[in-house]
């Protein structure tokens, strides 16, 4: 193997080859310094005396499908400027490390298209290795996202696993990074994530958040110059709960046969946006009969429909308008499901009126929810909760065809 392959293909430019040998599916390079390139690796002197010898052994780039190994003879040098006797400084791998630079490379390269076993199987070396390059690498340039320039956020829970285990995630809205992962939810997940926000002193103008209390009190307690913003999907959210709930309670009080046949399996529907229905299967026919039989359903359900419009309207004054009005027709209804949640919208008004100061909602903060899912359950759960913290703060790179 000549000088020229073992720069351009292994990054070896101070070695030279001893010998190379084949023995059970392998190729074993044995090189060693070239004597005009030894010097000392605490000042750079070359006036270094040989003072003993190791082998080290190195996982190099294979070629073809076999595996490459590197077995270079490491010097123990004395220098004769600095008078310390340390071993040689080696180019070509990192410190502590059993493999070189360019199998790193390789491997990193290969972690955008392959998960974690696949690489081991293809490069046959542990899983566990596989995991800390890709861990020391995510650690290296993603440990400390920079926050300085953050104006708005969106904060938002995840569930981890079954058993009630959460993470809080925070993303910047403009850029769409997550800018901090915090282990359970509420105002405690969020504590060191308030710490680097006051250090930096950074200045948020904006944090989208659902209508939990938890969040509510943190934000105002730890960024007071920064408008909340009720994010509207969970407030529609928080209406088809109660939809929900309306319709189980009517279907179980409800005597009639008939009528309980047309209200069962109608939580979708009732559920879903009315552009979404289906007429290929007479979602919008089922819906309407249902809704036909049973007027407090029917009256729920389009205050349902009619609460998206809150959003959409011209300027704050004529959303502030059009609340007033739903609200009454709420109450009107005389429901107390309905009455209940139009009394929290009154309560929540100025969060909900913001969204037209700062249009921001968590929207984008669900769809990095969906890939963490797809990430999790194509890596069958993560062990290491610091390295599924770090995959996260990667996931505004990946599309839903995630890998590792």
């Amino acid at each position: 193997m000549n000088t020229s392959l073992l720069y351009h293909v292994f990054g070896l430019y101070t070695q030279e080859v001893v010998r190379t040998e084949y023995k059970e599916g392998k190729i074993c390079v044995k090189v060693k310094t070239k004597k005009d390139k030894l010097r000392c690796s605490a000042c750079g002197s070359y006036q270094v005396i040989k003072s003993g010898k190791k082998e080290r052994v190195f996982r190099a780039l294979p070629i073809g499908r076999k595996p490459v190994f590197i077995l270079a003879e490491i010097h123990r040098l004395k220098c004769k400027r600095c008078g310390l006797i340390r071993q040689e400084r080696i180019t070509f791998a990192e410190e502590r490390k059993s493999y070189t630079r360019s199998f790193k490379r390789y491997l990193l390269e290969l972690s955008k298209i392959g998960t974690i076993k696949d690489i081991a199987m293809h490069l046959g070396v542990s899983w566990d290795l596989v995991k800390e390059v890709q861990k020391e690498e995510l650690r290296k340039h993603y440990s400390s996202p920079n926050i300085k320039e953050v104006k708005h956020i969106a904060i938002d829970e995840f569930s981890v696993k079954k058993g009630h285990k959460y993470m809080t995630v925070v993303m910047d809205i403009d850029t769409g990074h997550i800018i901090f992962v915090g282990e359970g939810k509420g105002a405690e997940s969020l504590t060191q994530f308030w710490k680097r926000i006051k250090r930096n002193k950074v200045n948020i103008r904006a944090v989208a958040i659902d209508m939990s209390p938890a969040y509510i009190a943190a934000v105002t307690e730890n960024l007071p110059q920064a408008q909340i913003v009720f994010d509207h999907f969970h407030i529609v959210k928080l209406l088809n709960d109660q939809l929900s709930k309306l319709r189980r309670e009517l279907y179980n009080h409800e005597t009639e046969l008939n009528k309980k046949r047309l209200l069962k399996g109608t939580r979708w529907l009732l559920l879903k946006n009315s552009d979404n229905l289906r007429d290929e299967n007479n979602e919008k026919k089922r819906l309407q009969e249902a809704l036909a039989i049973n007027k407090p359903l029917a009256t729920a359900y389009y205050l349902k429909e009619e609460l998206g419009l809150l959003w959409k309207q011209s300027s704050k004054k004529n959303a502030e308008i059009f609340l007033k009005k739903w609200v009454d027709k709420a109450k009107a209804s005389k429901l107390p499901r309905l009455i209940k949640f139009a009394n929290t919208l009154m309560a929540h008004r100025s969060g909900i009126f913001a969204w037209y100061d700062y249009p921001i909602s968590t929207g984008p903060l669900e769809g990095i929810n969906n890939k963490i899912k797809t990430m999790k359950r194509q890596a069958y759960g993560f062990r290491d909760l610091e390295f599924f913290k770090l995959k996260i703060y990667t996931l505004h790179e990946k599309k839903y065809a995630l890998t590792g």
